[in-house]
């Protein structure tokens, strides 16, 4: 499973970084944007925050690169107990998607953020390949643990 994992965050990061290779040099040539439906557009946003560009105004890339250096270590160390392929996939998701960012953050000093969702009642900050794929990969961990409080509840009544 370690092995799997390892391979699912490597395919993350690879897709991630790609991405961001392409759609920098395109978006330089947009600057005000690319309106690919009425709610999808794609933008050039530099996060040097956390998430939702919080902190933004302090300076604090280094220690956002040693948190997620941290985080990923755990992510590690769990994926290394992980006994399903469905939790080695999520922490992979998980691990990759932190590593592209941190890459990002060390290479350019900021996350490269380009998908922005308008969906009139709710406007989502621009996000990326690697936020996509933390983000799934702790909602796909979370409803399976949910499913299996389910299961252990009818396993013991």
């Amino acid at each position: 499973m370690f092995r799997f994992g390892l391979f699912c965050a490597l395919g993350v990061i690879i897709l991630d970084q790609v991405s961001k290779f392409l759609l920098i040099d395109v978006m330089t040539l947009h600057p005000e944007g690319i309106e690919i439906t009425p709610f999808f557009h794609l933008v050039m946003v530099w996060n040097r925050g956390v998430s939702f560009g919080m902190f933004a105004g302090h300076d604090m890339r280094w220690a956002l690169v040693a948190l997620s250096l941290a985080i990923s270590v755990a992510i590690l160390f769990w994926l290394r107990r992980a006994h399903s392929r469905f939790l080695a996939l999520c922490l992979g998701f998980i691990l990759g998607g932190a590593i592209g960012n941190v890459i990002d953050r060390v290479r350019l000093g900021a996350v490269a953020d380009f998908f922005d969702f308008d969906l009139y009642f709710m406007r989502w900050p621009a996000f990326n390949v690697a936020d996509m794929a933390i983000v799934c990969g702790v909602v796909l961990i979370l409803v399976e643990s949910l499913f299996q409080g389910r299961k252990a509840d009818k396993l013991g009544s």
